[in-house]
């Protein structure tokens, strides 16, 4: 195993060093006997699969968790970290995946939470207002004081969570999958933050699934691999090719390899699809498109220009209000009883929704129960009065093993799987109908790359066998090599269709902006 940072130059002091450092929950061995040292004064990567151990370390790092066997160094010294407060107390700050904010306190109020420094209050938000001004200077995270958390972006959200890591004076900051949510500006923006706080002498350590920004921002990677460190080596001395192999334990496919498109009838038909929401404001206005059988047409987008509201009023979500929608020729009501879930299911559209977690799951629910969400009415599942629970948990257990989904095991509750296993039941349950078109927002959000490379297969292979697909996603990389045709949204519009074989990121990015892509 190699150190990160290290060449012919002294090499500089630790930041962090953790020896045979060991965690298990019951029978699940999460960390097993994990050695890492990260260098002050550098961005140092944590990349592995979904289930590899990545958050469970950074948890022990950060306190959450107690390691069973193993010690931790922090600036050469052994260092107890039995709670988040002592973590803080040793300099190291987290930002979370999904923020630990009060939507309705200010900047301010939330930078200040935890860390008042007196029983008055006052004094305590005056010095934190004119060391915030300093820090959003310094490092240009730049959001105002006095706004409510709950109108700021969610890149202006995370520069929050990062300032209130410096305002406790973290040396240290893990940040876990930061640039999920956020635009391709944002996550260049962070990156820009990243490297200042690098240069200031502050170690970041960096979770991501993402090669991409890890070939981009780090000094050093390490990765992990069931529950094992396998390599930590300087990212100037490795490729993304081989860090998926090193991730995956097998040679990984990064391109998507698909046939050229073979587009048969129209199946979708759009026309001038308008929604307002209860406040008046249009969130589609006078979308039209098409989809064929047999092709893929991807939406790009930075999220909340309508691509999600038109998921939704086509899987029957969302009421619409005017326009027209066909499928196979047959129109399809925009609301009322007709225009729900079930009534598109048994027109043949299957939906796999942005979000798994309040959409696509039950989550304390079983996989072979969540394997007929949305089709529990479905003669084949029931006997008379009875669900068919034997069949079905046979029928779940086949469909599992055609989907890789990591363990196999039927009767486990949604909860238990890792996010990328959560993806596939998904994906199963709504392939696997057979369906006329496939609706399908984010398919690989926070999915590993293993996984990523499964799921883009198996939708190349749904095109293939002739079905229309609908796909929506932030990450212009995959829209790019799954569309057959690639249409661009910006405030609920539709700006334009490009191919995908002839347009670059900076053109869709521009016209993502609401400007003309061939504008100079």
């Amino acid at each position: 195993m190699t150190e990160g940072g290290e060449g012919k130059e002294p090499a500089a002091p630790l930041a962090i060093e953790l020896r045979g450092v060991s965690k298990s929950f019951g029978p699940v061995q999460a960390n097993r006997d994990i050695s890492l040292k990260v260098r002050k004064g550098t961005i140092h990567g944590i990349i592995g699969e979904n289930g590899a151990g990545k958050s469970t370390l950074m948890s022990i790092l950060f306190g959450f968790y107690q390691a069973d066997a193993g010690e931790i160094l922090i600036d050469g010294k052994a260092t107890a970290i039995p709670d988040s407060q002592s973590a803080i107390r040793a300099g190291i700050g987290m930002v979370f995946q999904h923020f630990k904010l009060v939507e309705n306190f200010t900047v301010l109020e939330n930078v200040v939470l935890g860390a008042e420094g007196g029983r008055l209050l006052r004094p305590s938000l005056a010095r934190a207002r004119s060391l915030l001004v300093d820090l959003a200077r310094d490092y240009e995270l730049n959001v105002d004081p006095d706004a409510l958390v709950e109108e700021l972006s969610v890149g202006h959200q995370q520069r929050v969570e990062i300032l209130k890591a410096l305002y406790r004076q973290a040396n240290i900051l893990i940040l876990d999958e930061p640039t999920g949510v956020l635009t391709p500006a944002e996550a260049d923006h962070l990156f820009r933050i990243l490297r200042a706080l690098r240069d200031e002498g502050k170690t970041i350590l960096l979770i991501t699934h993402k090669l991409r920004e890890i070939m981009e921002v780090t000094d050093a990677v390490s990765v992990m691999r069931r529950g094992e460190m396998v390599a930590t080596l300087p990212t100037r001395d490795t490729t993304p090719e081989a860090l998926a192999e090193l991730m995956v334990g097998r040679k990984v496919l990064l391109r998507v390899e698909k046939a050229e498109a073979t587009p048969g009838p129209v199946v979708l038909s759009v026309d001038n699809l308008t929604v307002r929401d209860p406040s008046g404001v249009e969130r589609l206005k006078d979308v039209s498109l098409t989809v064929r059988a047999g092709e893929v047409v991807g939406i790009a987008g930075v999220a909340g220009n309508g691509q999600s509201e038109l998921l939704a009023v086509l899987g029957g979500i969302l009421p619409a209000t005017s326009g027209r929608i066909r499928l196979n020729g047959r129109e399809l009501p925009l609301s009322g009883r007709e225009a729900n879930g079930k009534a598109r299911r048994r027109a043949g559209i299957a939906h796999v929704p942005e979000d798994r977690h309040h959409l696509g799951l039950i989550l304390d629910f079983a996989a072979w129960e969540n394997m007929i969400f949305g089709y529990q009415d479905d003669p084949a599942y029931r006997s008379g009065p009875f669900m068919r629970n034997g069949a079905l948990i046979e029928e779940t257990g086949a469909k599992m093993q055609r989907f890789d989904v990591r363990p196999p095991l039927p009767r486990l509750a949604a909860k238990n799987f890792s996010g990328g296993n959560q993806q596939k039941i998904v994906l199963a349950r709504e392939m696997e109908r057979n369906p006329d078109l496939l609706l399908i927002g984010q398919p690989t959000r926070g999915v590993d790359i293993g996984a990523i490379e499964f799921i883009h297969r198996q939708i190349v292979a749904l095109r293939d066998a002739g079905k229309a697909i609908l796909l929506v996603s932030v990450e212009l990389d995959e829209i790019r090599a799954l569309s057959d045709r690639i249409v661009v949204m910006c405030g609920g519009e539709i700006m334009g269709e490009r191919a995908p074989e002839v347009t670059t990121e900076r053109e869709l990015g521009m016209m993502m902006a609401g400007m003309d892509g061939k504008a100079a």
